[in-house]
């Protein structure tokens, strides 16, 4: 049994001459070095809660669509070393196969968490991540939760520090590389690295930071899912196991000759990489889906749903709606192909069903429903370079009724933001309706409660009975 990695971090490789370490590095690899060792602050390890049930729900919810079968069979198909469960399934693989599947499931179905104004998913590769090293190496709950925030932090600082808008302009895509730059963080603070290990660790994520903006091209989801989640929390996982299992590498990725920051040097902005460690949480800026649908349609939809709720409008009474939002999410979910990113189509069905269902945001069916289409011809969305400067993620919804009134709403904060947080309950409550229908009502609401108390688990591999679907009954 490998020691609980809530101890003192290991010395993994031999003793070389010293180089010089740049302060960045030095900064970024003690404070991941001691991470699982130092205490939260209350309201952040509640936080972490949060996002790591939402993150989980997420990956339950995720493995019976497309992307989820096309991992669970590849994992499947891999077999290896029995250190980490497969969400949804009784597969026990390597950490870096679990890391990899799981991720791809956490973000099959668009209800995973989103860091919007840092342009990354964290949830969907940090949590798949930690949670494979994490029962690999028998983590204790509190341990999980303070690499799950280290996670965090890193994803968006990741993206930061490489100018986020301008490097995803650019054709990067920002959610792959701020992805394996977490996961790798989470993952090597559950493997017990010490300060040296960690800048090695670092220099094996920087070499497999990858990722090209063209994934908005996938019209089934499958190759979005393994950008976001899948390949970056295997990333991760895969640095952290080859410097624990005592691979070298370069001491400082991130200065000196032909470092990170210089292949990007248009972009970086270096300092932004640890500012702010320590007392900036970014787990406390990241966003919590009220819907499950792609993170731009949440602001539009909570506009929509206010001005049905206060004028008590259907579809049948609307002859015109127009949605107007920041210019990146008007580009990202105008007419898109797949259900869960199109605004017209979701419109159109909360219009005509009062809300949104993870079954109508996940029919590919339900797109061509005759009704469905005619309301979309009548909704229309622009973007808008003032609420693209928002501190805030907003929308503003004018609906034309018949008789020639406009109705207007401007959300400023959608519930589930960072300055609109959902509480215990409502995240509770999201978690338990994308995971009883997998899990059954007892399970779901048994795993609910072991997260709420994780810091009273010793192994993390106690949630794994949790994950797994009943055993179907014998006739």
């Amino acid at each position: 049994m490998r020691p609980d990695r809530s101890e003192p971090a290991r010395n993994t490789m031999k003793k070389t001459k010293d180089v010089t370490i740049s302060p960045l590095m030095q900064t970024l690899s003690a404070y991941v070095a001691g991470a699982v060792r130092r205490p939260l602050p209350a309201a952040v390890q509640e936080r972490a809660k949060h996002h790591l049930l939402d993150t989980l729900a997420a990956m339950v919810s995720g493995a019976p669509l497309l992307p989820g079968q096309r991992a669970i069979a590849f994992a499947a198909a891999q077999g290896g070393t029995p250190e980490a469960g497969v969400i949804g399934t009784p597969i026990v693989t390597t950490a870096i196969n679990a890391a990899l599947a799981n991720g791809m499931l956490g973000h099959a179905d668009e209800t995973d968490d989103a860091y919007y104004l840092a342009l990354v998913h964290p949830g969907c590769a940090v949590v798949p991540a930690a949670l494979a090293m994490g029962e690999r190496e028998r983590s204790s709950g509190t341990a999980l939760l303070r690499a799950v925030t280290l996670g965090y932090d890193l994803c968006a600082r990741t993206s930061k520090a490489l100018g986020i808008e301008h490097f995803r302009s650019a054709g990067h895509s920002t959610h792959s590389f701020g992805g394996t730059f977490g996961a790798a963080a989470a993952a090597g603070a559950l493997a017990g690295l010490d300060a040296r290990g960690v800048r090695h660790l670092m220099s094996y994520a920087a070499q497999q930071a990858s990722g090209l903006s063209c994934w908005a091209r996938d019209v089934e989801h499958v190759e979005k899912a393994f950008d976001f989640g899948g390949m970056p929390a295997r990333n991760g996982v895969t640095a952290a196991a080859m410097v624990s299992a005592g691979f070298t590498g370069v001491d400082d990725v991130f200065s000196g000759d032909r470092n990170f920051f210089q292949a990007f040097e248009v972009y970086a902005r270096p300092k932004e990489f640890i500012a702010g460690l320590g007392t900036r949480f970014d787990i406390l800026q990241t966003a919590i889906k009220r819907w499950p649908v792609g993170y731009p349609i949440q602001a539009p939809l909570d506009a929509l749903a206010n001005v049905m709720a206060r004028h008590g409008i259907t579809a049948a009474d609307v002859e015109k709606v127009h949605i107007t939002l920041d210019e990146q999410g008007a580009r990202t979910v105008n007419g898109r192909t797949m259900a869960d990113i199109n605004l017209q189509y979701l419109a159109a069905v909360m219009l005509i069903e009062g809300d949104i269902s993870f079954e109508a945001s996940h029919d590919p069916r339900r797109t061509k429903d005759p009704a469905v289409g005619k309301l979309r011809q009548r909704i229309d969305l622009s973007g808008s370079a003032a609420l693209s400067k928002a501190r805030t993620t907003q929308a503003i919804v004018e609906v034309t009724v018949h008789g020639g009134r406009v109705l207007r709403h401007h959300t400023r904060a959608v519930r589930g933001s960072a300055t609109n947080p959902m509480s215990r309950e409502e995240v509770g409550a999201k978690a338990f309706g994308l995971l009883a229908p997998t899990l059954g009502r007892a399970k779901a609401q048994r795993l609910i409660d072991a997260v709420w108390k994780l810091e009273t688990v010793k192994d993390v591999r106690a949630l794994r009975p949790l994950l797994q679907p009943p055993a179907p009954r014998r006739k």
